[in-house]
């Protein structure tokens, strides 16, 4: 692992520097994670479109004024898992506003509506839900969690994440990517992230690049999820992450992170992170992603046959035959994994409970019967 200066020194560098670097990223990933990179064959349950936050950047959250505000019934959340495991996935990925009901009377009423009072609850009975009628193994992205939020959810999650996004609290002022939001302190993201290593959650993380930040800021970012790591060894994977411009949004004229950035950003995640991190890039995000190979990815992320990235809606997902194909080119395979990491699942009493361990251990036997293999990375 590099340091804090060494990371930092690498701000401008391009051409032939950035392609040594890339270089030196990739072999370090060849030697703890082969030659075979993984994804998660997922479908995506945006089960509330509301939120308390205001993020300069996002499509996903809708006021209340408009028509298209809701929360997903247990019915709908149920059609969506059935479609999915229907077509062999095996990650239900929950993704949600935070906290709603905090800010938005018509939350309230829609949460009353189902039954509920507090959106976490209802998220904790539809991922219960999914475990009993399907196959599928819940990945919880619901934000900012105390510790006793995440202890409750842990038991009917295979995995959870949530997005460090930066460090930097300038991108809390007036104008900037996380003013009004307050969800989006690093404190409070920290904190969850802190929390979820003393739990033994398996846990997704990452950084969102070209939102206001500094060079110097992703360095601080990727560091701070190191000691976390280092401290509880709970994170599984580090996404990173390249800003699209939206139309609509107040960040609508922020210019996007380009290629030689992501990989930059790529390479150097790589070398500051501990070995048995993943790193993952968005295929979707970008027309050349095979080039995210070359700078030391190991691991495309979820990508589903079924439903779109309600996150980034107007960017599709590449057909998994299309991915197979860009790692082959390049000399890799492609093999699929579940949400939670084939090392999290050998220490299963750390970090998953007893339903969980019999649901994993089913959706294995099943794929080796079926001689189809489920990779998680390297065994580490």
């Amino acid at each position: 692992m590099i340091s804090v200066a060494e990371a930092k020194s690498y701000k401008f560098v391009t051409g032939p520097d950035l392609f040594s670097l890339c270089q030196l990223s990739s072999q370090v990933r060849d030697e703890w994670w082969g030659k075979q990179l993984t994804y998660s064959k997922k479908v995506f349950i945006p089960l509330t479109n509301m939120c308390r936050d205001s993020c300069g950047y996002c499509t996903f959250v809708q006021s209340p004024d408009s028509p298209h505000a809701h929360y997903m019934t247990p019915e709908e959340v149920l059609k969506t898992a059935y479609e999915g495991e229907a077509l062999a996935c095996k990650e239900a990925l929950f993704s949600l506003g935070e906290r709603p009901e905090e800010r938005h009377q018509l939350a309230r009423d829609k949460l009353a509506a189902l039954g509920y009072s507090d959106t976490l609850d209802y998220l904790h009975d539809q991922c219960e839900s999914v475990l009993t009628h399907t196959s599928l193994l819940p990945h919880i992205n619901a934000g900012a969690l105390s510790y006793d939020e995440l202890k409750k959810l842990k038991p009917v999650a295979a995995s959870m994440g949530m997005m460090l996004e930066n460090v930097s609290v300038d991108l809390l002022r007036k104008g900037q990517a996380h003013h009004a939001c307050p969800d989006k302190t690093p404190k409070r993201r920290l904190d969850t992230i802190e929390q979820a290593g003393r739990l033994n959650i398996a846990f997704t993380t990452g950084i969102l690049i070209g939102i206001g930040e500094t060079w110097e800021d992703r360095i601080d970012s990727l560091m701070a999820i190191r000691e976390r790591h280092l401290a509880h060894g709970h994170i599984q994977e580090v996404i990173i992450q390249n800003f699209r411009a939206k139309p609509g949004t107040a960040m609508e004229g922020f210019q996007e992170p380009d290629l030689d950035d992501m990989k930059r950003t790529i390479a150097v995640a790589r070398l500051i992170l501990p070995h048995d991190v993943s790193i993952q890039a968005p295929p979707n995000l970008e027309v050349d992603y095979g080039s995210y190979i070359s700078a030391g990815i190991n691991d495309w992320g979820g990508i589903s046959p079924l439903t779109k990235d309600f996150i980034n809606p107007e960017r599709a997902w590449p057909q998994i035959d299309s991915v197979a194909k860009a790692c082959e080119g390049l000399g890799y395979g492609l093999s699929e994994r579940l949400t939670i990491y084939s090392r999290f699942q050998q220490q299963e009493s750390r970090y998953l409970e007893p339903g969980l361990t019999q649901k994993v251990a089913s959706l294995i036997q099943r794929d080796a019967a079926q001689n189809i293999g489920i990779h998680g990375g390297a065994t580490l």
